[in-house]
């Protein structure tokens, strides 16, 4: 996210971070996090988004899960819509075995989860740029919710990552 707190233009971009310079061409940890995670979540408009991109399917090693309030849309190879009950979906989902799940947004799902009691850790790095509007970390009201750090660490670039234990987790 930027540094205050957007994670995505108005119309969701993030061509911002390319404007960030890396010198050291770093990854900021990501090889080692993705082998950590065998499912995805994200909200419907992180999805159109980087489908916009016009890459291949960046995740389709790892069960993908997309929630949504649109009914038209359907499942295809990579991704599986939760369009009823994302929450109690996401209550068993949690309790299956396997690897870690990554949270990747927007905004709405973070904070429909995080008032839910469903994210157990935030890994947020912090960029070194602000942005004049945006789609913000958390979208609409999220609950009062204590963090412990865990861990920071900086980079050449600027950015900082942040590791944080959600203390007040109900799930």
């Amino acid at each position: 996210m930027s540094l205050n707190g957007k994670i995505a233009g108005p119309d969701g971009s993030v061509d911002w971070l390319e404007a960030i310079p890396n010198p050291d061409k770093s990854d900021y940890g990501y090889g080692g996090f993705y082998k950590e995670i065998d499912t995805t979540i994200q909200g419907c408009n992180t999805y159109r988004q980087l489908l916009s991109w016009g890459i291949p399917f960046p995740y389709p090693d790892k069960k993908n899960y997309v929630i949504t309030r649109k009914g038209e849309v359907g499942n295809t190879e990579d991704v599986t819509f939760i369009r009823e009950s994302p929450i109690e979906f996401l209550r068993e989902l949690k309790q299956q075995p396997g690897k870690d799940i990554w949270l990747i947004g927007g905004g709405e799902i973070n904070t429909l989860l995080l008032n839910a009691g469903l994210i157990d850790q935030m890994e947020v790095f912090v960029m070194p740029i602000i942005l004049p509007e945006g789609i913000e970390l958390f979208g609409s009201i999220p609950s009062e919710t204590s963090l412990t750090l865990l861990r920071s660490e900086s980079f050449s670039s600027g950015a900082v990552l942040l590791t944080y234990e959600v203390v007040n987790s109900e799930a």
